[in-house]
């Protein structure tokens, strides 16, 4: 019980480190998180010696306070959820984050599940048929898988798939003028338009699953169980699951949740080449419009995100595999 109260009391202390690095910072870079804001608010005709109680308005944060004051003014709003109004965007940022996150997490988890299932299928038959020609070529398609960069297959698909021969939408999560419902044509818009981010995404992670796969199963192979298994007339199709597949899986667990949060932060480029409206494509729009307010309110997020899949992948380990005790760990 003490080893799951010390990691969850980690989660807010991790929380907390990150918000405050990203508010130091956002503060070191060129022209400050208020430049901005105040040239678009006098370019609005907001009166000079108004602006900074404008700002304050709406960022929860006095521009004129000393650094110290504006932390703890930051912090208290991120407490309270309150992450201060986008500036290019003239509302709230809870509110953006809550309309991007839904799609980014639709695109991360459909394809890491899909990349995690059909890399463990590959690499298990690889395992089994080790030193075949099978073995050898797939071996050489997923080095290759590894060494492109996901983005480039996202490039490909978009030019060849949608430009050229039309046959998938170019950008955005649903048809134009398709009002969002729980309907057929509202689905199957909402998955056409996703199919080649899910695509570019799902491939360029195969070939590093399915070699890890392939080389914790023929560590398994080569356990003693598994031959006492054969010597025991167990069929090969009981061993493969019960006995190979299973626990060659197991050390591949945390790996896929730290995934889920790693590529959370890695649809920043792939929803770019899609237009599509995640997290990545308000980031970029932030960046390129110095909203400084969003962009902070994206890296939280992103963050948040991988701390509670790091905690869940920890705290759930020890249930999947019994033969780890959380207690017997000493460094932790």
């Amino acid at each position: 019980m003490k080893y799951y109260l010390r990691r969850a009391a980690r989660i807010p202390l991790t929380i907390f480190a990150v918000a405050t690095l990203t508010f130091g910072l956002i503060r070191l870079l060129p022209g400050g998180p208020f430049t901005q804001l105040r040239v678009q608010l006098i370019r609005q005709g907001i009166p000079v010696e108004q602006v900074n109680a404008r700002i304050e308005a709406l960022q929860n944060i006095r521009p004129d306070a000393p650094l110290y004051v504006q932390y703890f003014d930051y912090m208290a709003g991120v407490l309270q959820f309150d992450l201060g109004q986008s500036i290019s965007l003239n509302e709230p940022v809870v509110d953006v984050l809550a309309r991007a996150l839904p799609w980014t997490v639709f695109l991360v988890v459909t394809s890491t599940v899909l990349m995690f299932v059909v890399g463990i299928l590959i690499g298990a038959v690889q395992a089994y048929w080790e030193g075949s020609m099978f073995d050898k070529w797939i071996s050489g398609g997923s080095i290759f898988l590894m060494s492109v960069p996901y983005y480039i297959f996202a490039v490909i698909f978009l030019f060849v798939l949608a430009f050229q021969w039309g046959y998938f939408p170019t950008g955005g999560a649903h048809t134009r003028g398709l009002t969002p419902s729980i309907g057929v044509d509202y689905y199957v818009s909402v998955l056409r338009h996703a199919t080649l981010p899910i695509l570019a995404f799902t491939i360029g992670g195969i070939g590093s699953t399915a070699l890890n796969m392939r080389g914790n199963g023929i560590q398994v192979l080569g356990e003693e169980y598994v031959e006492v298994a054969r010597l025991r007339g167990l069929s090969d199709t009981r061993i493969a699951t019960r006995y190979v597949a299973k626990n060659a899986i197991l050390p591949m667990y945390t790996g896929l949740l730290l995934l889920v949060g790693f590529r959370l932060g890695g649809t920043v480029v792939l929803e770019e080449i899609f237009s599509y409206p995640g997290l990545g494509d308000y980031l970029i729009a932030a960046v390129n419009a110095n909203d400084y307010p969003l962009m902070m309110g994206c890296f939280l997020v992103i963050t948040v995100t991988l701390v509670v899949a790091v905690f869940i992948a920890d705290m759930t380990y020890g249930f999947i595999d019994p033969r780890i005790s959380a207690g017997d760990s000493d460094g932790y």
